[in-house]
């Protein structure tokens, strides 16, 4: 499968944790392939930072006001549509509890949520059950094609 990067994203990983190995250049190849997939050719950056559930949590409660961890967060501070300028907070903790209930592995639910965290950035929603079912299913697509795709999986 061949991987054609979008115009000019500059992707920045901060791993503030320390539950899970991750591999940046990785990281970062997931979040173009994602936007190769979804057709966006908008130069820019993205900020990831994968943290603890004491951080999400605190994050969560400050820009949603829910005081509680969750999986994943993003935020979009663009101010045209030619650019994409976002960060994209993940919970690794969350991760390792979420993939003993669906029987995964803590690195495939991370991979799952920054596909998750980027498609909220182009305009995904998953506020009714519709929306959440066609945002996981398409999340899921995506995951599956980077977990197949030559030295592109997690």
């Amino acid at each position: 499968m061949a991987y054609a990067r979008p115009s000019a994203v500059e992707v920045t990983v901060k791993n503030l944790q320390d539950k899970i190995p991750l591999y940046p250049k990785r990281i970062k190849k997931a979040i173009l392939n994602v936007l190769s997939k979804e057709g966006i050719k908008k130069s820019g950056e993205i900020t990831v930072c994968f943290v603890d559930d004491n951080k999400i949590k605190e994050l969560n409660k400050e820009y949603s006001g829910q005081a509680f961890p969750t999986d994943v967060l993003a935020f979009d501070y663009s101010k045209n549509t030619s650019e994409i300028s976002a960060d994209i907070a993940v919970s690794t903790e969350t991760a390792i509890r979420q993939s003993k209930i669906f029987k995964t592995t803590p690195l495939y639910e991370v991979y799952l949520y920054l596909i998750h965290g980027v498609l909220h950035l182009l305009g995904y929603d998953d506020d009714t059950l519709r929306k959440q079912a066609r945002m996981q299913k398409r999340a899921e697509a995506i995951l599956s094609s980077i977990l197949f795709a030559k030295n592109v999986h997690p």
